[in-house]
């Protein structure tokens, strides 16, 4: 059992060291609204990797590899990380700290939605679960439902843990944030995330056409 459980330590640690949109929304989100804004942001992320996790495990991975479902996946990820994008640069970025909307007003659900949204319509995120899925079955033999399980158990489970941590550090550093960072820091997100987008809308003329 806690061999297993290890095995899905050490894939987590992988997924968490990847640099991706989730990583920059999450330090955004925590810099902004503070850390349990961040914890939300983080809690739609595992949301989103338990309905892939599931999805795969059904079976629905096999057309995950389909030429038209990558080419549907990378446009439609890619417009939507386009739109965050330019949503941060053009309107996020002409706010400022003092003048953003108190707590209360705000509803948390869109903060998880939020979490969801990106790393959910983020293809490269199926695409690394179909893998983790297949070599979960064929290379560890984790066909069984307890040890499946207790597998992604302890996988997603840090995942989510060093996501917490990072709203955490980055919400400590918060009272060195100025209006004019905040502000910069906006545009670079902006940015990093329609750069994530483009690039995305660039994978379909790769792809073996069916």
């Amino acid at each position: 059992m806690i061999t297993i459980v290890g095995h899905g330590i050490e894939f987590g640690l992988v997924l968490t060291f990847l640099v991706g949109p989730v990583f920059f929304t999450i330090l955004q989100t925590s810099l902004e609204a503070g850390f349990w804004k961040g914890v939300l942001v983080a809690v739609g992320v595992s949301l989103s990797d338990i309905f892939y996790v599931v999805i795969c495990y059904y079976g629905v991975a096999q057309w995950a590899v389909n030429a038209n479902v990558k080419i549907f996946l990378a446009y439609g990820g890619g417009i939507i990380l386009i739109a965050f994008g330019l949503y941060h640069i053009l309107i996020k970025s002409r706010r400022q700290l003092n003048t953003l909307r108190p707590v209360s007003e705000k509803r948390k659900y869109q903060y998880v939605l939020k979490g969801f949204v990106i790393n959910g319509m983020t293809p490269m995120v199926l695409f690394f679960w179909v893998a983790t899925v297949s070599f979960a079955t064929v290379h560890f033999g984790y066909a069984a439902g307890q040890e499946f399980s207790l597998f992604f158990l302890g996988m997603l489970g840090t995942i989510l843990s060093t996501d917490i941590l990072k709203a955490f550090l980055a919400d400590k550093v918060r009272r060195l944030i100025t209006p004019r960072s905040m502000t910069i820091m906006n545009i670079l997100i902006g940015i990093i995330l329609f750069g994530f987008g483009c690039k995305l809308l660039f994978v379909p003329s790769s792809l073996p056409l069916p």
